[in-house]
């Protein structure tokens, strides 16, 4: 796994564009949708339109997967 962010391909709101993630955050994101049973254009659609405008998808994405993983503890 690479610690430098990579880019990855998405399609929000029927465009695709790319957000740049380290490995580990995208693997567990992936891992997220599929728990949830969405597909990942999904997911990048909520976590897109429950962000402010003074952040970035690509950090919204990580604070995301940091939320899902803190939930996860007991």
């Amino acid at each position: 796994m690479s610690g430098r962010p990579v880019k990855h391909s998405v399609t929000l709101r029927g465009h695709r564009t790319s957000v740049s993630l380290e490995d580990a955050f995208w693997h567990e994101f992936r891992s997220i949708a599929a728990q949830k049973d969405v597909p990942l254009n999904a997911l990048v659609a909520e976590i897109d339109a429950a962000r402010g405008m003074d952040i970035g998808l690509a950090s919204a994405i990580r604070l995301y997967v940091l939320q899902s993983l803190k939930d996860r503890l007991p």
